[in-house]
């Protein structure tokens, strides 16, 4: 029997679904359709060009052997579908993203030797293979290596249509967001691949998803709308080779999906606009929500896909602003000499769709000299785990904790019940960049406080100003310093310095509140944990600040060079 918090918590996750969630969930548990064995359709001759995607790592390292999250592991007799294997590694084992990895055609025999045994010991419609998430991310895999020029065996091709019969009969509406948009992707790749009236249906069932998809995903500031750097980068790279997949079949298809392949180019600037606002100095992308690097091909790459398609450069478009603001997203960033720093002042995602979501609302990252030196804890694991809750939590990242509780009711490994949401964001340009914003996530709690914060970048120094109104409550601030720094600290740990490996120094002072170092972990990617400290500042009357600073000198011959 689930206790009343649990029922609590129940309750205010699903009262923000979409119906279409809660009945597509019944249908997809108890509606099981048998796999459909017809011959597969003829395939359709490419008449344009297929343009080398973005490139990934190499995962396959042995011709049994794999390298996913970190994690290597050999295919033995129950590895395709061995439940003592993470779920999120038979996943990525099931995608086949090394047929279009780094030097893949060095691979080639592994790969068709690996197709051919997955055809073999996965029976359609069975095992994690057989989920609509691997089965869409797999299906355009192999579309790719095809279109790459390699050549799919007649039982891979009928596999193939297999394939994406069961998943068109498997659209995953229950979950909508990231998983609907890929199986869409899916279908649209196979009605493009194959030829006649099956495969026609298969692109227009596609494109009527992503015509209703796209807009609400992408937001009109160009960000996607789960408020994931990683799963930006991802959907970023699904647009891409949806392009890419429109050059490649010129002037086929029908004509909605001419329509929607038109208007591609520019809705994809935005994305890209996007990606590179939220990307640190060192190239690669702030971890806000569920992010992790090495996931996506990294912003660079994806990047260069886009130049190989043919679009812009982005260096030809736009110059770097001191603030840029995303609005619609949620975030700010702010560029002044040589810091950088992030800031979320977003929901924590759609309503109906926050399983990515953190507790990290008012959160922020700081890059100096071009290296992070302030971080949130990042994304290593998924699941329903004590170590999954613990990352999701407020206190994993640089924001404000109220009586020991999260800002967002993060539970189990995707849910998320009462929500902060950010109001009264105000900007500030006239002496030096200052943003104020405040979230009502603790509001549920008597007394109903209110956290404000207040950020304030100059050349030579970040401020970092906190407020917790209503009640009196023990509040804390967290600040999580990169590993690659050392920190030293006076006695009371009022300040102190974090010392990068080049020998260039960051400074602070604690003006208000009492300070402590304590342990913490860092998380840059799936399976890495990476000890690290966090400076932890306990609110004094409701106040805190931090003065950050360091040597305008060196900033300046830095952003010369």
């Amino acid at each position: 029997m689930p206790s009343l918090e649990q029922a609590r918590l129940f309750w205010h996750t699903v009262r923000y679904l979409r119906p279409v969630q809660i009945y597509a969930r019944a249908w997809f548990r108890l509606a099981r359709p048998k796999p459909d064995f017809s011959p597969a359709p003829g395939r359709r001759s490419a008449t344009g060009l297929w343009v080398m995607p973005a490139i990934r790592s190499q995962s396959q390292i042995g011709p049994e052997v794999f390298r996913f999250l970190n994690v290597e592991r050999s295919l033995d007799p129950k590895g395709w579908d061995d439940t003592r294997v993470d779920k999120l590694w038979r996943y990525n084992l099931h995608y086949f993203d090394d047929l279009n990895a780094l030097e893949a055609a060095r691979r080639l025999d592994w790969h068709r030797v690996l197709m051919e045994r997955w055809i073999a010991e996965n029976p359609a419609g069975a095992g994690t293979g057989w989920e609509p998430y691997p089965t869409s991310l797999r299906i355009v895999n192999w579309i790719k290596w095809a279109l790459s020029g390699r050549s799919l065996s007649e039982t891979a091709l009928q596999s193939l249509a297999v394939q994406v019969r069961w998943l068109n009969r498997r659209l995953e509406y229950h979950l909508l967001g990231n998983h609907l948009f890929a199986n869409a992707k899916a279908l649209v790749f196979a009605g493009l691949f194959f030829e006649g009236a099956e495969a026609a249906g298969w692109l227009e069932r596609g494109c009527a998803i992503l015509e209703r998809e796209v807009p609400e995903q992408i937001l009109e500031d160009g960000g996607h709308f789960e408020r994931s750097t990683m799963y930006h980068a991802l959907a970023l790279e699904d647009m891409l080779d949806l392009l890419n997949l429109s050059c490649s079949f010129p002037g086929n298809g029908r004509a909605r999906w001419q329509a929607f392949a038109a208007v591609l180019p520019e809705r994809i600037d935005l994305m890209r606009r996007w990606l590179a606002s939220m990307c640190h100095p060192d190239g690669d992308i702030a971890l806000f929500n569920d992010a992790a690097l090495a996931v996506a091909p990294s912003p660079r790459e994806i990047e260069a896909y886009a130049l190989r398609l043919g679009l812009s450069s982005l260096c030809d478009q736009a110059t770097r602003h001191a603030k840029t603001w995303l609005a619609e997203s949620g975030y700010i960033r702010l560029d002044a000499g040589a810091a950088v720093a992030l800031l979320d002042v977003a929901p924590v995602g759609p309503d109906y769709l926050p399983g990515h979501a953190h507790a990290d609302t008012l959160s922020f990252e700081l890059s100096l000299y071009g290296r992070r030196v302030l971080v949130n804890s990042g994304t290593s694991v998924y699941g329903t785990g004590a170590e999954r809750v613990r990352q999701r939590s407020t206190s994993a990242h640089n924001t404000v904790v109220v009586a020991n509780e999260n800002s967002s009711e993060v539970w189990s490994g995707f849910r998320v019940a009462r929500r902060a949401r950010p109001f009264g964001l105000m900007f500030d340009d006239n002496d030096g960049l200052k943003v104020s914003c405040a979230h009502d996530g603790y509001q549920r709690l008597s007394e109903s406080p209110t956290h404000r914060r207040n950020w304030e970048l100059r050349r030579n120094e970040f401020l970092v100003s906190d407020s917790v109104t209503g009640g009196n409550y023990r509040s804390e601030a967290n600040f999580h310093f990169h590993p690659d720094v050392v920190l030293e600290e006076d006695e009371t740990c009022s300040s102190g310095q974090a010392v990068f490996p080049d020998g260039n120094k960051l400074y602070w002072k604690i003006e208000v509140g009492t300070g402590r170092l304590e342990p913490s972990t860092w998380h840059p990617e799936f399976g890495l944990n990476q000890p690290t400290t966090r400076l932890v500042i306990s609110l004094v009357k409701g106040e805190s600040t931090i003065r950050f600073s360091w040597d305008e000198k060196i900033a300046l011959e830095r952003s010369e060079r």
